[in-house]
């Protein structure tokens, strides 16, 4: 492989890649400091503790002159010339927090958040005003091509660039596409709950926690996923959400002012044979609709589920007439449908089998 080439898509993509600056009022963290100090306690209000806290002391020199103070960051980079760009939405969770971009050439801009991906860990976010800019407005931004991840081979390379650990700007790592389709239990920031994300590119590219939401891009400067996740103690194993997903927000954005996921309404544990026999249940495969927290129900309240009559207790066998099993979940098949999209459920009740049509609603 030629040193030549590598170089060059590395300057095809470095100008495109951005970090991002969270950061708060010094008020809004101060108010955080019981409930960070008493986790277990909810709604924690200072006046009514028996002692006073101490005051929360962050040096001068960490708080500009808007009382603002960076608490993190992450990458991003540009996918359309007028100032678009693609992050994670763990990133920009905070509501309450603000959200600057640092261009490769450091110029500071104001980023106004688009749209939040309900499922996958996607935002897209805009250049909301042109502060940093030179005064020929006809200035466009560097971007990143997409490519097409659905051609993705394995041993194929590909460079994963970001803001390592938020502190390391223009970070670059080079690796292979070690697994297709992959399936992890991950958690996208402190308060949010262990969730699976499915259908990941996995690579052995280092990925730092400072890369998230920067490109993985193959050796014709293509973005072919963006940097998402990678295994705490284990070594070289980084995974990156393919850029389809993306591509899929960005045409629904630009389609409805919004991203539009389907929804269901259900909730469900999938068969195999451990399963099945530790629940004594008639197969080994499909989706079993039980509520493994007690707070929470199997079939939401006004869903799609509900309406089509289907029961906490019922094994959806089929989905479009594909056996659900671990490798074809109902997640992956919601991923292939739209909303309003009709959704033929084959249903096992008992003894009883039957089959029942869902129209898919948006998931809010």
């Amino acid at each position: 492989m030629s040193k030549s080439l590598i170089v060059q898509t590395i300057k095809k993509v470095m100008p495109a890649v951005v970090s991002i600056l969270i950061s708060k009022h010094l008020e809004e963290i101060e108010k955080r400091v019981p409930i960070e100090i008493f986790p277990s306690l909810p709604g924690i209000n200072q006046k009514r503790l028996p002692f006073r806290l101490p005051k929360l002391k962050i040096p001068k020199d960490q708080i500009d002159g808007n009382g603002m103070i960076n608490i993190g960051g992450g990458s991003g980079f540009f996918v359309d010339k007028k100032g678009i760009i693609i992050t994670n939405k763990h990133i920009i969770i905070d509501p309450k927090a603000e959200y600057t971009i640092i261009t490769n050439d450091n110029k500071k801009l104001e980023a106004k958040i688009l749209a939040r991906d309900p499922i996958n860990d996607v935002a897209i976010l805009r250049i909301a005003d042109s502060r940093g800019l030179n005064a020929d407005k006809r200035r466009n931004f560097p971007t990143v091509k997409l490519g097409d991840s659905s051609k993705l081979e394995l041993g194929e390379t590909v460079i994963a660039i970001g803001n390592a650990l938020g502190l390391f700007k223009n970070t670059v790592s080079m690796g292979i596409i070690s697994g297709l389709s992959r399936s992890i239990a991950a958690q996208l920031d402190s308060k949010s709950p262990i969730q699976e994300m499915r259908g990941l590119v996995q690579t052995d590219a280092a990925i730092n926690p400072g890369n998230s939401g920067g490109p993985l891009v193959n050796l014709k400067g293509e973005a072919i996923g963006i940097n998402v996740a990678t295994v705490f103690g284990a070594e070289n194993i980084g995974f990156a959400l393919p850029i389809n997903e993306v591509k899929r927000d960005l045409n629904e954005l630009k389609k409805y002012g919004r991203i539009k996921r389907p929804f269901l309404g259900i909730r469900y544990i999938l068969i195999n044979e451990n399963i099945k026999d530790k629940l004594k249940l008639p197969v080994d495969y499909g989706a079993l609709i039980i509520n493994e927290n007690p707070q929470e129900k199997a079939i939401l309240n006004n869903s799609p589920a509900e309406h089509a009559g289907i029961k906490d207790g019922d094994i959806i066998l089929e989905c479009n007439s594909e056996k659900i099993c671990s490798e074809k979940t109902i997640q992956d098949f919601l991923e292939n449908l739209e909303v309003n999209n009709i959704l033929k459920l084959k249903i096992l009740r008992g003894k009883k089998r039957f089959e029942v049509k869902v129209k898919l609603a948006e998931r809010k």
